[in-house]
Protein backbone atom coordinates (compact mmCIF):
# COMPACT_ATOMS: atom_id res chain seq x y z
CA UNK A 1 0.00 0.00 0.00
CA UNK A 2 2.84 2.42 0.79
CA UNK A 3 4.23 1.75 -2.71
CA UNK A 4 0.88 2.75 -4.18
CA UNK A 5 0.77 5.90 -2.03
CA UNK A 6 4.32 6.81 -3.10
CA UNK A 7 3.51 6.16 -6.76
CA UNK A 8 0.35 8.30 -6.63
CA UNK A 9 2.12 11.08 -4.72
CA UNK A 10 4.76 11.14 -7.45
CA UNK A 11 2.18 11.60 -10.24
CA UNK A 12 0.16 14.26 -8.40
CA UNK A 13 0.12 17.28 -10.70
CA UNK A 14 -1.64 20.51 -11.64
CA UNK A 15 -3.69 21.07 -14.77
CA UNK A 16 -5.60 23.90 -16.34
CA UNK A 17 -9.31 23.40 -16.86
CA UNK A 18 -8.85 23.44 -20.63
CA UNK A 19 -6.65 20.32 -20.40
CA UNK A 20 -9.36 18.51 -18.42
CA UNK A 21 -12.22 19.14 -20.88
CA UNK A 22 -11.63 15.96 -22.97
CA UNK A 23 -11.74 13.88 -19.77
CA UNK A 24 -15.00 15.55 -18.70
CA UNK A 25 -16.44 14.78 -22.12
CA UNK A 26 -15.70 11.08 -21.62
CA UNK A 27 -17.22 11.25 -18.10
CA UNK A 28 -13.94 10.36 -16.39
CA UNK A 29 -13.46 13.35 -14.06
CA UNK A 30 -14.20 13.00 -10.36
CA UNK A 31 -14.26 16.18 -8.29
CA UNK A 32 -12.75 15.72 -4.82
CA UNK A 33 -13.79 18.05 -1.97
CA UNK A 34 -11.08 20.29 -0.56
CA UNK A 35 -11.35 18.68 2.88
CA UNK A 36 -10.13 15.36 1.48
CA UNK A 37 -6.55 14.50 0.61
CA UNK A 38 -6.32 13.78 -3.12
CA UNK A 39 -3.77 10.99 -2.61
CA UNK A 40 -5.94 9.34 0.08
CA UNK A 41 -8.85 9.27 -2.35
CA UNK A 42 -6.62 7.92 -5.12
CA UNK A 43 -5.31 5.14 -2.87
CA UNK A 44 -8.86 4.21 -1.82
CA UNK A 45 -10.09 4.05 -5.43
CA UNK A 46 -7.03 2.17 -6.72
CA UNK A 47 -7.21 -0.39 -3.90
CA UNK A 48 -11.01 -0.85 -4.16
CA UNK A 49 -11.65 0.48 -0.66
CA UNK A 50 -15.40 0.41 -1.23
CA UNK A 51 -16.49 1.49 2.29
CA UNK A 52 -14.41 4.70 2.16
CA UNK A 53 -15.43 5.52 -1.40
CA UNK A 54 -19.12 4.89 -0.66
CA UNK A 55 -18.94 7.09 2.44
CA UNK A 56 -17.38 9.94 0.44
CA UNK A 57 -20.01 9.57 -2.28
CA UNK A 58 -22.82 9.53 0.31
CA UNK A 59 -21.45 12.71 1.89
CA UNK A 60 -20.96 14.23 -1.60
CA UNK A 61 -17.23 14.65 -0.95
CA UNK A 62 -16.46 13.00 -4.29
CA UNK A 63 -18.79 13.81 -7.16
CA UNK A 64 -18.98 14.25 -10.88
CA UNK A 65 -18.75 17.94 -11.86
CA UNK A 66 -22.17 19.53 -12.25
CA UNK A 67 -23.33 21.28 -15.41
CA UNK A 68 -23.14 24.57 -13.48
CA UNK A 69 -19.53 23.93 -12.40
CA UNK A 70 -18.51 22.95 -15.93
CA UNK A 71 -20.12 26.14 -17.24
CA UNK A 72 -18.23 28.28 -14.71
CA UNK A 73 -14.94 26.55 -15.48
CA UNK A 74 -15.52 26.92 -19.24
CA UNK A 75 -15.58 30.66 -18.58
CA UNK A 76 -12.20 30.45 -16.84
CA UNK A 77 -10.21 28.02 -18.95
CA UNK A 78 -6.95 28.80 -17.18
CA UNK A 79 -8.41 27.85 -13.79
CA UNK A 80 -6.07 25.35 -12.17
CA UNK A 81 -6.76 22.04 -10.45
CA UNK A 82 -4.69 19.54 -8.55
CA UNK A 83 -4.99 16.32 -10.52
CA UNK A 84 -4.34 12.65 -10.00
CA UNK A 85 -4.86 9.96 -12.63
CA UNK A 86 -6.21 6.69 -11.27
CA UNK A 87 -7.29 4.81 -14.39
CA UNK A 88 -9.88 5.15 -15.74
CA UNK A 89 -10.51 8.31 -13.69
CA UNK A 90 -8.97 11.72 -13.40
CA UNK A 91 -9.37 12.97 -9.84
CA UNK A 92 -9.42 16.76 -9.60
CA UNK A 93 -9.47 19.23 -6.75
CA UNK A 94 -10.04 22.92 -7.29
CA UNK A 95 -7.16 25.20 -6.42
CA UNK A 96 -8.74 28.15 -4.64
CA UNK A 97 -6.99 31.49 -4.54
CA UNK A 98 -5.94 32.46 -1.03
Amino acid sequence: MSDLRAELTEILDEAEWEWLIPHVQRDAVILVALELDLVDVGVAIASDNIPSVEQWIDKQLITKPTIVQVGEWNGARTKRFNTLIVQPYVLVQEIVAA
